[in-house]
């Protein structure tokens, strides 16, 4: 079953955004092991008002628990739902980069999906873009777009197989994307 999430899932959606964001989720702690980072991202998931809020947050449930996430804005938004997170790992971490902008107006923007190991191969990823896709239709959104690292090509066939495009290329914090978008207008 896919659900909104709630403050009760920030454990299992920090698990999930960091084995989404491997090392870049260390990188943000300054530190090595991105395992490390998993109370950072459980602070944001469990409060309104940033990019990993619950609130930006459908998950996937079964008899289990969370099995999987999918975390998605506006990207008009990205600067509003990104300034307490940077100001946080800043203070905290001594955080002193600044990303490039992933996305922007004109666009829901999937910042992470994942889905735990034991449970990958069974539909999951495809179920909550799916579910995010109906609910862009339903909110008259004009596209939903991501990033796909150009080291996935798996990823990105994925994508492509779902009716994503390649509108674009985009570096964040040194790694090399590819900007895919599901036109729904």
């Amino acid at each position: 079953m896919i659900r909104q999430a709630t403050p009760a899932d920030a454990p299992d959606i920090a698990k999930l955004i960091v084995l989404a964001m491997g090392p870049l989720a260390a990188a943000f702690i300054n530190g090595t092991n991105p395992n490390d980072a998993i109370p950072l991202f459980e602070h944001f998931a469990a409060i309104p008002g940033n990019q990993y809020s619950y609130k930006n947050t459908l998950i996937y449930v079964n008899e289990g628990g969370v099995q999987g996430m999918i975390c998605t804005y506006n990207g008009a938004n990205l600067d509003v739902l990104r300034q307490p997170f940077l100001k946080y790992i800043s203070e905290k971490y001594g955080f002193s980069g600044l990303p490039e902008d992933e996305t922007q107006a004109g666009e829901y923007y999937i910042d992470c999906l994942s889905v735990f190991p034991a449970m990958q191969g069974k539909g999951i990823g495809k179920q909550l873009i799916a579910a995010l896709i109906e609910q862009g239709r339903r909110n008259n959104w004009p596209a939903v777009g991501l990033l796909v690292n150009e080291s996935n090509p798996l990823a990105q066939k994925l994508y492509t197989s779902l009716g994503f495009e390649v509108v674009g290329e985009k570096k964040l914090l040194g790694t090399h994307n590819r900007h895919m978008q599901y036109k729904l207008m």
